[in-house]
């Protein structure tokens, strides 16, 4: 099989197939045979695995996901390119037409009825849906272990931050509980067409399953979190103060009981800081 990502042959497929790059679906189509091999090769991806690619395009990744994977469930949303991902994949490829937000992805691979050793999402996200689609995974798939996300650099720094740093976050909190994350590679702007504004990366996000360490309550730490960064500058006092109407004497004391500082900010906390606050504080809401 000829490659299909590469500058030549996706400029090729655009002009014979008369096809118009749709800005409102983020289409960026990578075109680089090298970052696409790493993408596949920084997966745990083995012959009994069955692969989610949400977004395949033209199937620049998916033939390099087909050479390794058992299996290809691919979701696209832009009906034009059906014919050309139907016309070039024929065997060991599922391919599905509607917006990924809409499945219920666990029965989409239930109607597969076969066999596999693992399920991982490998995807390059439009950059306005990444979170959701994170968040739809986590809280909706029971098989899905491993998602490797390409997305903007700035919001894989976000979810793979450290406390203490300016791109920690209350998302960065939440996809550290709920998985192990790092930064897998680094991909510049300047392998896809057409080319975006900015750089992305690629984020491999290890599904934790069986924690060792949960919240009284997942719904409260959830909140909890967001709360406590909602104004970055401002104290753990006055966050929790203005989002839960408990008065600043009684956090003052819960969080000297925890051993926290009095002045203490969201962006100093670790995520077993959190579960431990978030259920001191839990009792008094």
């Amino acid at each position: 099989m000829s490659k299909i990502g590469t500058k030549s042959s996706i400029r090729k497929t655009i002009k014979d197939k008369d096809f118009t790059i749709k800005k409102k679906f983020g289409q960026n189509f990578l075109v680089d045979q090298n970052i696409l091999r790493k993408i596949v090769d920084s997966s745990s991806v083995t012959n009994d695995s069955l692969v989610i690619e949400i977004g395949p395009g033209m199937g620049s990744l998916t033939e390099h996901l087909l050479h390794k994977a058992k299996h290809v469930l691919a979701y696209e949303i832009d009906s034009d390119l059906l014919p050309i991902l139907e016309n070039t994949f024929t065997e060991r490829f599922t391919l599905i037409n509607d917006d990924f937000l809409h499945r219920n992805i666990d029965k989409d691979i239930d109607n597969l009825n076969m066999e596999f050793d693992k399920v991982v999402v490998i995807a390059n996200l439009p950059y306005y849906i990444t979170t959701p689609i994170i968040f739809k995974i986590l809280e909706e798939s029971s098989y899905v272990m491993e998602m490797l996300l390409m997305m903007q650099l700035e919001v894989a720094r976000r979810l793979t931050s450290k406390p203490k740093t300016k791109d920690y976050n209350a998302l960065s909190v939440v996809i550290q509980y709920k998985t192990n994350a790092s930064i897998a590679l680094k991909v510049p702007r300047t392998v896809f067409i057409p080319e975006p504004n900015v750089d992305s990366a690629v984020v491999k996000l290890e599904i934790i399953k069986e924690k060792e360490v949960k919240p009284a309550s997942e719904e409260f730490f959830f909140s909890f979190v967001k709360a406590a960064f909602s104004q970055r500058r401002k104290t753990l006092v006055n966050n929790i103060h203005r989002s839960f109407n408990i008065e600043k004497s009684v956090i003052s004391d819960v969080l000297e009981q925890e051993n926290f500082r009095v002045d203490a900010r969201a962006e100093s906390l670790t995520v077993l800081d959190f579960i431990k606050l978030s259920d001191a504080i839990s009792s008094l809401v």
